[in-house]
């Protein structure tokens, strides 16, 4: 609000914990208790903001991230347990992103480039429809003065097809469960992928380049230029 002024931002981060386990969450939800006990009678208030908890460390030796003793976050289950939802939302926009790589990667091998331009840039009733990333690959490619009817077959095929190759994929799925038997895998074997299959594997959601955007974003439109600029291959 702008009728009042700016408060005090302080951030728990880095520390070693002790054999007892006292680290970042018990450190942040106990000095949280201090200073709202501290401030109560001057009416100010103190808001602790921790960050969910990966089912990894969870499930493993390390154990939940609500704290310990009397500086713990209750009820410690579904804090743990993915109270908030936004390491869910982080896991499907990674593995939505992998899944288009290999698709498009997968229509470009099976489809001529007149067809995939016709994907990529519909027409509907007469006219061709730009989406707004389109649009600036048009743009990018000098192509976007360019009348859709005047397009070459080597036009359509620079507008439509990434190139991408499958060798240099670097993007990887990721899954908030420590399970080491997912760290190597191989996709595409299935008969409907029609011979396209490459060695790619999981990481734990947490380590994904996108937990690290989302940690750093100041805003919507930051975090949207953010993620645009992630090289996949």
């Amino acid at each position: 609000r702008l009728d009042q002024r700016d408060g005090r931002y302080v951030v728990v981060t880095g520390i070693t914990p002790t054999p007892l386990g006292e680290g970042k969450s018990t450190t942040t939800v106990g000095l949280a208790q201090a200073l709202g006990a501290h401030f109560d009678k001057y009416e100010n208030k103190v808001v602790a903001c921790v960050r969910q908890p990966s089912q990894g460390p969870t499930f493993g030796i390390k154990g939940g991230a609500a704290g310990g003793g009397y500086s713990q976050v209750i009820p410690m289950e579904e804090f743990n347990l993915h109270m908030t939802g936004d390491i869910h939302a982080i896991t499907a926009a990674n593995n939505l992103l992998a899944a288009a790589i290999d698709t498009r990667i997968f229509h470009e091998s099976t489809q001529k480039d007149e067809a995939l331009f016709n994907r990529v840039v519909p027409l509907k009733k007469g006219e061709r429809v730009v989406s707004r990333s389109m649009a600036a690959r048009l743009k990018k490619l000098g192509l976007d003065g360019k009348p859709f009817e005047e397009f070459t077959q080597e036009d359509m095929a620079r507008a439509a097809r990434l190139n991408i190759d499958k060798a240099t994929v670097t993007w990887r799925r990721v899954l908030d469960t420590n399970d080491r038997f997912l760290r190597a895998v191989t996709v595409g074997q299935g008969p409907a992928e029609k011979g396209y299959n490459r060695e790619t594997g999981f990481d734990i959601t947490v380590a994904s380049e996108i937990m690290a955007v989302l940690a750093l974003t100041t805003s919507l439109q930051d975090m949207r230029e953010r993620l645009g600029r992630l090289v996949v291959a």
